[in-house]
C-alpha cells in the first residue's frame, strides 16, 4: 500500500505512531516526524513560535500543499491527521486535481468548539471521516466513530487503593503557558507535604529546561506523562489532551489554566461551551457531570488549588472517570487500519 500522510502537529505523530506499526507493507511518504522514515518535509519544519515566524511558514505550507499534490497521484489513500489549517486546503488541492482519490480525515476539526462552517468543507473534500469522540456526530453529517487513540495507550484503570504521595504538575506544553502556572504551581507546592513531580513534554529534552520552568528545585523531573500520573495521588494539569489522558488513567485533578487576557477574551467570545477541559466537554455532551473542577484566568491562585485538592471528592471522581471510559469505548488503531 501506498500512503500519502500529513501529520504536522506532535500529538498527530504520537497517533500516527501504532498506526504505522500495524500496517503492514506501507510505502509512506508526506510529512511526519522522521523517526518514521525519510519524509517530504519534517512535521517540526512546520512549527510556529511566534508572529514573525508565521509568515514563512505560510509560503513553506503553500509550496508543501503543491508537492504533497504531485505525491498523491501514485497513492492509495491520504491520511490527514488534525491541524485543518493547512489539511483543509491540501484536501481541497488533492480533490480538485484527483476527484477519486481516497482521503481519509482521522481527529477531525473541533467544529464543536468553533468555526463550524469548516463541516462543509470537510465532507466535501473527504471522503471518509473517522471522530474520536462520539458526540461528534451531531456536528457532522458522515463521521465514524472509531473510538479514542488514548485508549490504545491507557488500557488500565489505576487502582484507587493504592497510593503513592506524590502529587503532579503538568503546566503545559507551551511556554507562554508554563510561564503563568509555574509561579502559581511553584508557591502551591510548598504548601502540599508529598513527593512533587513537574512533568515535562518530551520535545523539551534538549532544551535548558530551567530557562523555561524556572527554578525546579523540589520537583522531580518526569518525561513520562502517562506513566507519571499512573503513580500519583493527584495532578494540578494544564488544559489540552492531558487532561482526559489523567482522566482515563484515573488520576484524581483539577484543571489550572492561564492565558494572555486578549486571547482568553477572544476564545471566550468564539468558543461557547461550559467547559474547557476535554474530559468535562464529553460529559458535558452526554448529559453528565463534570469530572473535575476547572480553574481559568484569575481564578488561578494558590489557594483555590490548595482548596480544591484538600476537598476533592476522590469518591465521586473515580466513579464519573470511569464513566468516562464507557463513553469512549474503545482505542482507535484498529479501526483506523480498516478504514485505510
Amino acid at each position: 500500500m501506498n500512503l500519502l500522510v500529513s501529520s504536522l502537529e506532535p500529538s498527530a505523530n504520537l497517533h500516527l505512531e501504532p498506526i504505522l506499526k500495524e500496517l503492514k507493507n506501507c510505502n509512506l511518504s508526506g510529512i511526519y516526524d522522521e523517526k518514521f522514515g525519510t519524509p517530504l518535509y519534517k512535521s517540526s519544519e512546520f512549527s510556529v513560535m511566534g508572529i514573525l515566524d508565521v509568515l514563512p511558514k505560510i509560503f513553506k505550507a503553500k509550496e508543501a500543499i503543491k508537492e504533497m499534490v504531485f505525491l498523491s497521484e501514485s497513492v492509495d489513500t491520504v491520511l490527514l491527521i488534525d491541524s485543518p489549517a493547512f489539511n483543509l486546503p491540501l484536501a481541497k488541492a488533492i480533490k480538485k486535481r484527483y476527484p477519486k482519490k481516497k482521503i481519509l480525515y482521522y481527529i477531525l476539526p473541533k467544529v464543536w468548539a468553533w468555526k463550524k462552517g469548516r463541516v462543509k468543507k470537510v465532507e466535501a473534500y473527504c471522503d471518509v471521516l473517522a471522530s474520536i469522540f462520539p458526540f461528534e456526530d451531531k456536528f457532522y453529517n458522515k463521521s465514524t466513530y472509531v473510538g479514542n487513540p488514548l485508549l490504545d495507550e491507557i488500557s488500565e484503570f489505576k487502582d484507587p487503593t493504592k497510593h503513592f504521595n506524590r502529587v503532579s504538575f503538568l503546566p503545559g506544553s507551551r511556554k507562554s503557558e508554563i510561564k503563568k502556572l509555574m509561579p502559581v504551581f511553584r508557591e502551591l507546592s510548598l504548601s502540599i507535604d508529598a513527593k512533587k513531580s513537574i512533568i515535562i513534554p518530551k520535545f523539551f529534552q534538549e532544551e535548558d529546561i530551567e530557562n523555561i520552568y524556572g527554578d525546579l528545585n523540589g520537583f522531580d523531573i518526569s518525561y513520562e506523562m502517562q506513566n507519571s500520573l499512573s503513580q500519583s495521588d493527584f495532578a494540578f494539569v494544564c488544559s489540552g489532551t492531558a487532561t482526559l489522558e489523567a482522566a482515563l488513567i484515573g488520576t484524581p485533578f483539577v484543571l489550572a489554566f492561564k492565558a494572555k487576557k486578549l486571547d482568553y477574551f477572544i476564545g471566550r467570545r468564539f468558543v461557547k461551551l461550559s467547559h474547557v477541559g476535554l474530559a468535562n466537554i464529553i460529559m458535558d455532551f452526554e448529559g453528565k457531570d463534570e469530572v473535575h473542577q476547572e480553574f481559568l484566568q484569575d481564578e488561578v491562585t494558590v489557594e483555590n488549588l490548595l482548596s480544591a485538592y484538600e476537598s476533592f471528592n476522590k469518591k465521586k471522581f473515580y466513579q464519573n472517570a470511569k464513566e468516562l471510559r464507557n463513553i469512549l469505548k474503545n482505542g482507535s488503531v484498529k479501526n483506523i487500519i480498516k478504514l485505510i
